[in-house]
């Protein structure tokens, strides 16, 4: 059985539905490490009483690099398959991008390549753009950049707030995540240059 790692900085509610669905036996994974750089993170509380291994990993002060390998080497250790970011609120340098080649899941609130980087439903919003949704890719050296495994569109209504767009979009959030995590577990994609196609 492979190990996913956990990286988050806030609530973790994409890892919630992703500890759901491995507890379901739908990702036939373990989660062996839950690991954020906030020590009052409530997904790492969140961890905690669902018995999962958690770490708290200060970040404050340091380099990036060092910071970085320090994650790199706890991941490491708990002989970590596949990391996933889960609202992880930083840029991982390409040291940590390198210890996990092609093995790093990032969702993102937007249809990249359209709104990269912070406030995407804002950006969305502002824009006016009449669908908007989110992505899941695998994380490469770039900003958002890298190879998508699975998208989810969600219309754009002329009342829409960030908040009311944010909460429709999070919980396709939930679903297309564990899809893409079941489809790198279970080894059913390669990357064909920019495209991930899925294993005949």
């Amino acid at each position: 059985m492979k190990n996913i790692g956990i990286l988050l900085s806030g609530r973790g509610s994409n890892f919630e539905a992703i500890a759901r669905n491995v507890s379901a036996g739908k990702i036939q994974a373990k989660i062996a490490l839950v690991v954020s750089n906030r020590g009052q993170a409530p997904g790492l509380e969140t961890a905690c009483k669902m018995g999962l291994r958690t770490l708290f990993i200060a970040s404050k002060g340091k380099e990036r690099e060092v910071y970085d390998q320090e994650v790199v080497a706890a991941l490491k250790g708990a002989q970590v398959d596949l990391v996933c970011l889960a609202g992880f609120m930083r840029i991982l340098s390409p040291v940590f991008v390198r210890a996990f080649p092609g093995r790093i899941l990032n969702i993102h609130p937007a249809l990249l390549p359209a709104f990269p980087g912070l406030d995407a439903q804002k950006q969305a919003l502002d824009y006016g753009v009449k669908f908007s949704g989110c992505t899941v890719h695998i994380v490469d050296e770039g900003m958002d950049t890298g190879p998508i495994v699975r998208q989810a569109v969600v219309p754009v209504l002329d009342e829409d707030t960030v908040e009311t767009l944010s909460a429709r979009i999070l919980a396709e959030e939930h679903r297309i995540y564990s899809e893409a995590v079941c489809l790198m577990i279970e080894d059913k994609i390669r990357i064909e240059g920019r495209r991930v196609v899925l294993k005949k």
